[in-house]
């Protein structure tokens, strides 16, 4: 097949959409279709360019500052059409997406849609809280009214299925979990200097253990929980180290909170670091810590599991099937107290015990189990165009 991918974010930028559309085009690549990606220019697009990869002219978007929004001129049009897919798979709501869908239109491509993020739970970089549950109703129409235009949908989870249905969504919906390479994430494949030197990268200290967030450090992340209770964490254990790796709008902000809570020396902030070499800063870590509750499935969880650590995540209906509470990972209650108490688990000799178990409970989510369904996927949407 030929096979068109539109997202609004995809490599080197690192998030959990980036992640999946790379993903998606290595692995579909591999089996022999030909894929091209369409996606913004973004900071070191220049050094990543190759055959298949189209990045288009961008700008920040002020909303969300850290996040380009592309801008396709009518030449990129015209040469995206011409490449006369037969997929269309649309990766984002809105530019990139909108543009996916006029490519497909122009030559009657089947349309295929991943939903990846809630955008209800993002409302508020627009309204800054004021009449927000007016703009969420907002976002869940207009949810609907999206992927109600496609041939088929694809959701990483049964819970976000049940959100789309919901909404009102009739479109026939595929669960299909994102695929990664678990085998890239394997702790064996790290020797002690290369852990070591990422650890001197991230300031961590001789003998300190670390508890590590990677991914895009950003309020629906809820990261500030995580640092609310940290500093009753660092008093039980003055050896843990608070490693945040990523990049986004809090990331000053927490900064500052830790040193009014009187960490600022036992917490480390060092920034987004490259994809290819992502796999060594997980070795850094002990424990991966996350309050969230806006993912759609939370693939750092299944890459910190690969790795070898013990999760310790907030409870929510994307973790199940994924994460069992003192078997592959913790879960907790949505409290500051109850999160202290699982990360005191954490590191515990439960939490040791379980960072051994936890690799074997991340291989269902490989790449190649991906790429199937999805194609699976592709094959029934263009028998629905044809049917059409």
């Amino acid at each position: 097949m030929k096979i068109g991918l539109f997202t609004d974010t995809f490599y080197p930028e690192i998030n959990g959409v980036a992640t999946s559309c790379l993903t998606l085009e290595r692995e579909l690549t591999r089996r022999g279709h030909e894929v091209h990606v369409f996606a913004p220019k973004c900071k070191g697009w220049e050094e990543n360019q190759r055959e298949g990869i189209h990045y288009i002219a961008s700008a920040p978007f002020v909303a969300l500052k850290d996040r380009n929004f592309a801008f396709p001129t009518p030449i990129t049009s015209w040469e995206a059409v011409k490449l006369d897919f037969d997929v269309v798979h649309t990766n984002s709501e809105f530019v990139m997406g909108a543009f996916g869908r006029h490519v497909a239109h122009s030559n009657g491509s089947a349309l295929v849609h991943t939903y990846h993020t809630v955008w209800e739970d993002y409302t508020y970089y627009i309204t800054h809280g004021v009449a927000d549950e007016a703009a969420r109703k907002i976002a869940r129409k207009y949810s609907q009214w999206w992927c109600d235009r496609f041939d088929r949908v694809i959701t990483p989870t049964a819970k976000t299925l049940s959100l789309l249905h919901k909404y009102g969504v009739t479109t026939p919906i595929d669960v299909i979990p994102s695929g990664m390479d678990i085998a890239r994430f394997a702790p064996e494949r790290h020797s002690a200097q290369e852990i070591e030197a990422a650890r001197a990268d991230c300031g961590v200290r001789p003998g300190e253990r670390v508890l590590l967030n990677i991914g895009r450090i950003a309020r629906e992340k809820n990261l500030e929980r995580v640092m609310r209770v940290f500093p009753a964490l660092h008093e039980r254990h003055p050896d843990v180290r608070f490693v945040i790796v990523g990049e986004g709008p809090q990331r000053e902000y927490l900064g500052e909170m830790a040193a009014q809570l009187g960490v600022a020396d036992a917490v480390s902030l060092p920034g987004p670091k490259p994809w290819e070499e992502i796999d060594r800063y997980y070795a850094i870590g002990d424990v991966f810590a996350s309050a969230s509750r806006s993912e759609t499935q939370g693939l750092t969880y299944v890459e910190a599991m690969a790795s070898g650590l013990c999760v310790c995540a907030v409870n929510d209906e994307c973790l199940d099937g994924v994460i069992e509470d003192g078997v592959s990972g913790i879960l907790t209650q949505d409290s500051d107290e109850a999160l202290l108490a699982g990360l005191l688990r954490a590191f515990s000799d439960e939490g040791r015990a379980i960072a051994q178990r936890a690799p074997g409970y991340a291989r269902p989510f490989g790449t190649e189990v991906f790429a199937e369904r999805v194609e699976a996927c592709y094959l029934k949407a263009i028998e629905a165009k044809k049917e059409k």
